[in-house]
């Protein structure tokens, strides 16, 4: 007797339909879990944004100083920016990037910046005798600048970017699974369409 010779079975072919649904769910999925601190974030300080009149966490405090510069803080006329910056911040702990410095025949001046911090000095070309301005807001402020990307670095610029990224790649896949469930594509569709034109409405009479 000639036994049966057993084809290995062929592998099957999901359709589109599957592999784009399966797709979208496994995206969706990642992508909120990664996302999620990243909207908790930015929903918490977008409400203590709009709300600049909550004084909690928003106390400052303000210090000034003064001193005078090592000799060769410039030379020949020219200013050591960097020697001038280092020193400051040697001596004063001061924290930031360097944001901007300017300099006339009387006066220098160099400003530091952080999230919810700003140290500004007032140099005298003649002796190198400076004034020192530090302002330090309270956490509420930090955080509301971050939210910004204000004068938080590049590392965190790319942040918000990525962060962008990921909550408009959860809205795409979110409303890609919306019309694979046929009992609610309609009401899931009439429902984005009310909000879309919510929103269009909002913007009009914001920019009237």
């Amino acid at each position: 007797m000639i036994g049966r010779v057993e084809r290995p079975m062929e592998k099957v072919q999901k359709p589109l339909r599957s592999r784009v649904y399966a797709l979208a769910r496994w995206l969706h999925l990642y992508a909120s879990m990664l996302s999620l601190l990243v909207v908790l974030f930015f929903a918490a300080t977008g409400i203590t944004l709009n709300h600049p009149e909550w004084v909690f966490g928003n106390a400052q405090t303000i210090h000034t100083y003064q001193g005078t510069l090592p000799q060769d803080w410039q030379q020949r006329g020219e200013i050591d920016w960097l020697k001038t910056a280092e020193t400051l911040r040697a001596t004063y702990g001061l924290r930031g990037q360097v944001s901007d410095t300017r300099a006339d025949d009387q006066e220098a001046s160099i400003s530091f910046r952080a999230p919810g911090y700003a140290a500004d000095a007032f140099i005298s070309r003649a002796d190198g005798s400076y004034t020192l301005k530090v302002v330090a807001q309270g956490p509420v402020a930090v955080l509301n600048d971050l939210h910004r990307g204000r004068d938080a670095g590049p590392a965190w610029a790319w942040l918000i970017d990525l962060s962008g990224g990921f909550l408009l790649l959860v809205a795409l896949t979110g409303f890609v699974l919306s019309l694979y469930f046929r009992k609610t594509r309609s009401a899931a569709l009439s429902v984005a369409l009310v909000g879309a034109g919510g929103l269009l409405l909002l913007v009009w009479l914001a920019i009237r």
